[in-house]
């Protein structure tokens, strides 16, 4: 049931960042610290959505594989 919740909840944070988008045809400028882009704000969006969801898989991937290191420790 809450794979089914999670999978709900993303399909509709992923449809309201394609509205959102979709509304904003503004050029935005982003500036890093060594270079400096435009972009439309549909694409920043998508980006910076695209990299904290891969960013947050990650992290979750992560802390699994290393549970059991984790307990292999506190038995020893």
């Amino acid at each position: 049931m809450k794979l089914y919740l999670t999978i709900i909840a993303m399909f509709f944070l992923l449809i309201l960042a394609f509205v959102f988008g979709s509304q904003n045809e503004q050029v935005i400028t982003l500036n890093y610290l060594i270079a400096k882009t435009s972009m439309p704000i549909a694409m920043a969006v998508s980006l910076f959505m695209t990299l904290g969801f891969f960013l947050g898989l990650l992290f979750v991937l992560m802390l699994k594989l290393l549970k059991p290191f984790k307990r292999q420790s506190n038995k020893s």
